[in-house]
């Protein structure tokens, strides 16, 4: 085997809670992710010209990004010259809270180990992901999981039934600047806000008051949930009518997805 084609998927946190930050200064939380059928996609062909990554993004063809640090932490476990040429379309929206970047990295780990007969164990592998980022691991495990600790220690859990509408408002948000907002705002807050779905609705609000416009404006329609620390906002629903006034209130300028729950990741039927 010399290549391997992957489609990479995005996520969803059917709800997040930040608690406190641990010694190594990240935080840890209880969260749930579920696996959605939105995806990045990508394919992997040995070389002997080291790492090249070819995208749809420009962003992604440097050595700042989290495709290029998980191969160049496989290659550790190469005695021999090896290389790989990646090539990545770009669906998932990149700043939404939808992991795409975690989802990559965890695509990358998968394949890698494949390709180049590396043969290292899931628990291996989830070791090296958490070097990478805090969702990684979920990713690596592949199937829809509850996240305690920074998100690395998985319980898995069943999948959702319900079909979701993901709203995204065209909003890069940076994970490590919400956190920092929100730890000022819990600091300097007296009231303690706390949404019972995502702690971090208040600081999108707070960031962005056309959010809030759009959220007060369907309270009455729907439940709007938020994924991660944003900006990508999603309902679950069983029929077209249960969507039919919120799909009228969304901007002209935003985007929108119709997607359904997964169970397990592509990167599980990699043989």
């Amino acid at each position: 085997m010399n290549k391997i084609k992957i489609n990479s998927p995005a996520k969803i946190n059917l709800f997040l809670k930040v608690k406190e930050k641990n010694q190594n200064g990240y935080h840890n939380i209880d969260t749930s992710f579920q696996l959605i059928d939105l995806f990045d996609n990508m394919s992997f062909e040995t070389s002997d010209n080291g790492v090249v990554i070819k995208s749809n993004e420009s962003f992604l063809e440097n050595k700042n990004n989290t495709i290029y640090r998980s191969a160049k932490l496989l290659l550790k476990f190469i005695d021999c010259k090896m290389g790989v040429n990646i090539k990545i379309e770009k669906n998932i929206p990149v700043g939404a809270g939808l992991g795409g970047g975690s989802s990559n990295a965890a695509s990358t780990l998968i394949a890698l180990n494949k390709l180049w007969n590396l043969e290292l164990s899931k628990d291996k592998l989830i070791k090296i992901a958490k070097k990478i980022g805090a969702d990684v691991p979920f990713f690596v495990h592949g199937e829809n999981a509850y996240g305690y600790g920074i998100g690395d220690k998985l319980k898995s859990r069943n999948t959702i039934k319900n079909k979701i509408l993901l709203i995204y408002p065209e909003i890069n948000n940076s994970s490590s600047e919400m956190y920092q907002l929100l730890d000022i705002y819990r600091k300097g807050s007296t009231n303690n806000f706390n949404h019972s779905q995502n702690d971090f609705w208040e600081i999108f609000f707070k960031k962005n008051d056309e959010i809030k416009k759009f959220y007060e404006s369907t309270a009455d329609n729907c439940q709007l949930n938020l994924s991660g620390s944003g900006s990508c906002m999603y309902v679950l629903y069983e029929t077209e009518s249960d969507i039919k006034e919120i799909l009228k209130k969304i901007p002209r300028n935003w985007r929108f997805f119709f997607c359904k729950p997964l169970q397990y990741s592509p990167i599980c039927y990699i043989k």
